[in-house]
């Protein structure tokens, strides 16, 4: 039988809570699952690295982007990946990867994958040195992040702690970016966001590359220059459009390296994770990286 260890952060909601969860594990034969407990995100990889040293097959992450995010570096980090799978148990803001991954964004859903659902294969990206599931960002992307985590809305709003502090942050700084894609040069100029992604949704649940999967073994990247609202009105028009290039202020394409280098720094972002800023960014993905368990086959692009 499958060795289960649950991660849970205390912080984050899903329904009745971590102590019903529990109780339907018991239900569901593993009375006896190994489990850690978080107040903080960043606390998760030392009681991850204690489940994986009890030897577990399978780690459920009860948290959201962040949390899954920090196990699944962990994991990676540590050489365990390739034998520890991971379960989504979609209790955070966004839930951005159980989103792309059609989790439920329910308990008894959730659990239902996370127990009988099947491990797949998906790409991890890579930046800076850290591993990210969804998506790194600099410029307006870590504006917005470190605006909602400084202004304490996120856990009384949930998503809707992010449209004000958008607003706020729509004459976001430019900065001159040079970026290669596969040791190609692709652009040189003005930007308001540089965005990675290794899935179709991201940045505030915006489908932003539709035609991205988390197993095809690319990254996604796309450029903004827009620096006035009108300009990101357009721009998020042509999102919703589903119109891939974002208009005139916008730039889109895919690799597996990307470098990054602008004149002067910018805040960052990796799944919903503030980072200070910086002016060098050094992506990579790496292809199949985890299993993460999923209702059936992963959805296809829209």
């Amino acid at each position: 039988m499958t060795k289960i260890g649950v991660l849970i952060h205390e912080g984050k909601e899903l329904e009745a809570g971590p102590r019903q969860l529990l109780r339907l594990l018991a239900d569901r034969g593993h009375p006896d699952a190994a489990w850690r407990a978080v107040g903080k995100s960043r606390l998760a990889p030392d009681e991850v690295r204690s489940l994986v040293d009890d030897g577990i097959d399978r780690l459920l992450v009860w948290g959201g982007d962040g949390t899954v995010r920090r196990c699944i570096h962990t994991l990676l980090d540590a050489g365990a990946a390739d034998h520890v799978e991971v379960a989504v148990l979609p209790s955070g803001t966004a839930n951005l990867l159980a989103r792309n991954l059609g989790i439920p964004i329910t308990l008894d859903g959730a659990l239902e994958v996370a127990l009988d659902g099947i491990p797949k294969q998906i790409d991890v990206g890579l930046v800076n040195g850290e591993h990210f599931a969804v998506s790194g960002g600099a410029g307006f992307d870590g504006l917005l992040m470190l605006d909602v985590e400084r202004s304490g809305h996120k856990r009384r709003w949930g998503r809707w702690a992010h449209l004000p502090a958008a607003w706020r942050n729509l004459r976001a700084p430019t900065a001159m970016a040079d970026i290669e894609v596969d040791g190609t040069p692709w652009y040189r100029g003005p930007a308001t966001l540089v965005l990675a992604a290794n899935v179709g949704t991201s940045l505030g649940g915006l489908t932003i590359f539709p035609e991205a999967r988390p197993d095809d073994g690319l990254l996604r990247l796309g450029v903004v220059r827009a620096d006035t609202r009108l300009q990101w009105l357009r721009v998020l028009l042509a999102v919703i459009a589903g119109r891939t290039r974002w208009s005139r202020l916008g730039e889109v394409t895919s690799g597996r390296r990307i470098e990054v280098t602008l004149d002067r720094p910018l805040p960052w972002q990796i799944d919903g994770g503030d980072r200070p800023a910086t002016t060098g960014f050094s992506y990579r993905i790496l292809p199949g990286a985890i299993r993460v368990c999923t209702p059936a086959l992963l959805p296809t692009s829209r």
